[in-house]
Protein backbone atom coordinates (compact mmCIF):
# COMPACT_ATOMS: atom_id res chain seq x y z
CA UNK A 1 0.00 0.00 0.00
CA UNK A 2 2.21 2.55 -0.88
CA UNK A 3 2.48 5.42 -4.44
CA UNK A 4 4.78 4.11 -6.51
CA UNK A 5 6.82 6.35 -8.88
CA UNK A 6 4.53 6.73 -12.47
CA UNK A 7 7.43 5.44 -15.52
CA UNK A 8 7.83 8.23 -17.97
CA UNK A 9 7.34 8.25 -22.20
CA UNK A 10 11.09 7.16 -22.71
CA UNK A 11 11.46 4.90 -20.35
CA UNK A 12 12.30 1.42 -22.59
CA UNK A 13 9.91 -1.29 -19.96
CA UNK A 14 6.72 1.02 -21.57
CA UNK A 15 7.27 -0.60 -24.58
CA UNK A 16 7.56 -4.50 -23.49
CA UNK A 17 4.71 -6.80 -23.73
CA UNK A 18 3.44 -7.44 -20.24
CA UNK A 19 3.31 -10.81 -19.20
CA UNK A 20 0.33 -13.11 -17.83
CA UNK A 21 -0.78 -13.67 -14.83
CA UNK A 22 -0.92 -16.93 -14.03
CA UNK A 23 -3.60 -19.34 -11.86
CA UNK A 24 -1.35 -19.79 -8.98
CA UNK A 25 -0.70 -15.55 -8.66
CA UNK A 26 -4.48 -15.06 -8.49
CA UNK A 27 -5.72 -14.34 -5.09
CA UNK A 28 -2.15 -13.86 -3.56
CA UNK A 29 -0.52 -11.44 -1.14
CA UNK A 30 1.48 -10.34 -3.69
CA UNK A 31 -1.24 -9.56 -6.21
CA UNK A 32 -3.52 -7.52 -3.41
CA UNK A 33 -0.41 -5.56 -2.80
CA UNK A 34 0.29 -4.53 -6.02
CA UNK A 35 -3.45 -4.27 -6.82
CA UNK A 36 -3.10 -1.61 -3.85
CA UNK A 37 0.05 0.26 -5.17
CA UNK A 38 -1.82 0.51 -8.63
CA UNK A 39 -5.12 1.92 -6.95
CA UNK A 40 -3.20 4.22 -4.44
CA UNK A 41 -0.82 5.51 -7.09
CA UNK A 42 -4.03 6.17 -9.59
CA UNK A 43 -5.69 8.21 -7.00
CA UNK A 44 -3.09 9.68 -5.79
CA UNK A 45 -2.04 11.16 -9.58
CA UNK A 46 -6.01 11.15 -10.47
CA UNK A 47 -5.78 9.43 -12.80
CA UNK A 48 -8.53 7.82 -15.03
CA UNK A 49 -6.70 4.22 -14.65
CA UNK A 50 -3.31 2.70 -14.18
CA UNK A 51 -1.54 -0.29 -15.48
CA UNK A 52 1.19 -2.16 -13.59
CA UNK A 53 3.97 -1.87 -16.62
CA UNK A 54 3.60 2.26 -15.75
CA UNK A 55 5.25 1.27 -12.31
CA UNK A 56 7.45 -0.79 -13.55
CA UNK A 57 6.01 -4.41 -13.02
CA UNK A 58 5.64 -6.36 -16.06
CA UNK A 59 2.31 -7.85 -15.43
CA UNK A 60 -0.61 -7.89 -17.05
CA UNK A 61 -2.88 -6.06 -14.79
CA UNK A 62 -4.54 -2.88 -15.08
CA UNK A 63 -6.93 -0.87 -12.88
CA UNK A 64 -9.46 1.85 -13.58
CA UNK A 65 -12.40 3.82 -12.61
CA UNK A 66 -13.76 5.73 -9.59
CA UNK A 67 -16.84 6.21 -7.89
CA UNK A 68 -15.99 10.10 -7.77
CA UNK A 69 -15.52 12.29 -10.96
CA UNK A 70 -12.04 12.12 -12.28
CA UNK A 71 -10.72 16.00 -11.92
CA UNK A 72 -8.70 15.39 -15.10
CA UNK A 73 -11.74 14.17 -16.79
CA UNK A 74 -14.15 16.19 -15.10
CA UNK A 75 -17.59 15.98 -18.02
CA UNK A 76 -16.55 12.15 -18.27
CA UNK A 77 -19.31 10.03 -17.09
CA UNK A 78 -18.17 7.49 -14.54
CA UNK A 79 -16.22 4.07 -15.08
CA UNK A 80 -16.93 1.52 -12.33
CA UNK A 81 -13.46 0.84 -9.95
CA UNK A 82 -12.35 -2.21 -12.09
CA UNK A 83 -9.02 -4.97 -11.50
CA UNK A 84 -8.70 -6.28 -14.86
CA UNK A 85 -6.33 -9.01 -15.15
CA UNK A 86 -5.14 -10.69 -18.28
CA UNK A 87 -7.13 -8.82 -20.43
CA UNK A 88 -8.93 -9.41 -23.64
CA UNK A 89 -10.54 -7.25 -26.11
CA UNK A 90 -12.93 -7.75 -28.95
CA UNK A 91 -14.41 -4.71 -30.83
CA UNK A 92 -18.16 -4.76 -31.23
CA UNK A 93 -21.13 -2.80 -33.48
CA UNK A 94 -23.33 -0.55 -32.27
CA UNK A 95 -25.46 -3.35 -31.62
CA UNK A 96 -23.21 -5.66 -29.70
CA UNK A 97 -22.29 -7.99 -33.24
CA UNK A 98 -18.22 -8.80 -33.93
CA UNK A 99 -17.00 -7.52 -36.95
CA UNK A 100 -13.88 -7.12 -38.88
CA UNK A 101 -14.01 -3.27 -39.59
CA UNK A 102 -15.17 -1.55 -36.76
CA UNK A 103 -16.12 2.27 -36.03
CA UNK A 104 -13.31 4.34 -34.40
CA UNK A 105 -14.23 7.51 -32.29
CA UNK A 106 -12.03 10.52 -32.15
CA UNK A 107 -11.37 12.02 -28.50
CA UNK A 108 -8.83 13.75 -26.38
CA UNK A 109 -6.58 11.13 -24.08
CA UNK A 110 -4.05 12.09 -21.59
CA UNK A 111 -1.74 9.43 -20.07
CA UNK A 112 0.21 9.84 -16.59
CA UNK A 113 3.19 8.61 -18.34
CA UNK A 114 2.58 11.43 -21.23
CA UNK A 115 2.44 14.02 -18.09
CA UNK A 116 1.23 17.48 -19.23
CA UNK A 117 0.02 16.46 -23.04
CA UNK A 118 -3.37 15.01 -24.70
CA UNK A 119 -4.01 14.45 -27.95
CA UNK A 120 -7.05 13.41 -30.61
CA UNK A 121 -6.60 9.55 -30.43
CA UNK A 122 -8.48 7.10 -32.55
CA UNK A 123 -10.69 3.95 -30.44
CA UNK A 124 -12.86 1.43 -31.37
CA UNK A 125 -16.86 3.11 -29.62
CA UNK A 126 -17.85 -0.27 -28.53
CA UNK A 127 -15.79 -3.16 -26.95
CA UNK A 128 -16.19 -5.88 -24.77
CA UNK A 129 -13.53 -7.01 -22.68
CA UNK A 130 -12.90 -9.97 -20.56
CA UNK A 131 -10.22 -11.26 -17.91
CA UNK A 132 -10.63 -11.56 -14.11
CA UNK A 133 -10.20 -9.59 -11.42
CA UNK A 134 -7.76 -9.92 -8.31
CA UNK A 135 -9.62 -12.99 -7.19
CA UNK A 136 -9.30 -14.83 -10.39
CA UNK A 137 -13.22 -14.10 -10.55
CA UNK A 138 -14.13 -13.53 -14.37
CA UNK A 139 -15.17 -10.28 -15.92
CA UNK A 140 -17.19 -10.22 -19.13
CA UNK A 141 -18.69 -6.54 -20.00
CA UNK A 142 -19.67 -4.92 -22.94
CA UNK A 143 -19.31 -1.31 -22.61
CA UNK A 144 -19.12 2.15 -25.37
CA UNK A 145 -17.81 5.78 -25.18
CA UNK A 146 -15.59 6.84 -22.49
CA UNK A 147 -15.43 3.51 -20.61
CA UNK A 148 -13.99 1.56 -23.63
CA UNK A 149 -11.44 4.33 -24.14
CA UNK A 150 -10.74 3.91 -20.73
CA UNK A 151 -9.96 0.18 -20.77
CA UNK A 152 -8.38 0.58 -24.20
CA UNK A 153 -5.69 2.83 -23.33
CA UNK A 154 -4.80 0.94 -20.63
CA UNK A 155 -4.69 -2.50 -21.96
CA UNK A 156 -2.21 -0.66 -24.36
CA UNK A 157 0.31 -0.10 -22.10
CA UNK A 158 0.37 -4.05 -21.31
CA UNK A 159 1.22 -4.32 -25.46
CA UNK A 160 3.78 -2.19 -25.12
CA UNK A 161 1.83 0.89 -26.53
CA UNK A 162 1.45 4.58 -25.77
CA UNK A 163 -1.26 7.02 -26.51
CA UNK A 164 1.21 9.03 -28.97
CA UNK A 165 1.87 5.98 -31.18
CA UNK A 166 -1.81 5.93 -32.01
CA UNK A 167 -2.12 10.02 -32.95
CA UNK A 168 -2.95 10.11 -36.47
CA UNK A 169 -3.17 14.01 -36.42
CA UNK A 170 -0.30 16.08 -34.63
CA UNK A 171 -2.35 19.31 -35.12
CA UNK A 172 -3.89 17.72 -32.57
CA UNK A 173 -1.54 16.83 -30.08
CA UNK A 174 -0.53 19.20 -27.78
CA UNK A 175 0.54 20.52 -24.45
CA UNK A 176 -2.84 20.54 -21.43
CA UNK A 177 -1.70 23.96 -20.35
CA UNK A 178 -2.52 25.32 -23.96
CA UNK A 179 -5.47 22.97 -25.36
CA UNK A 180 -7.29 23.28 -21.97
CA UNK A 181 -5.90 25.55 -19.75
CA UNK A 182 -9.54 25.18 -17.51
CA UNK A 183 -8.29 21.79 -16.11
CA UNK A 184 -4.44 22.25 -16.58
CA UNK A 185 -2.52 21.38 -13.33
Amino acid sequence: MAIRDILKMGDPRLLRMAQAVHLEGFDSDALHLLVSDLLDTMLAANGAGLAAPQIGVDLQVVVFGSRDSNPRYPERPLVPPTVLINPVITPLTTDGAVVGDMAEELDWEGCLSVPGLRAKVPRWSHIRYTGFDQYGDRIDRAVHGFHARVVQHECDHLWGKLYPMRVRDFTQFGYTEVLFPEIAP
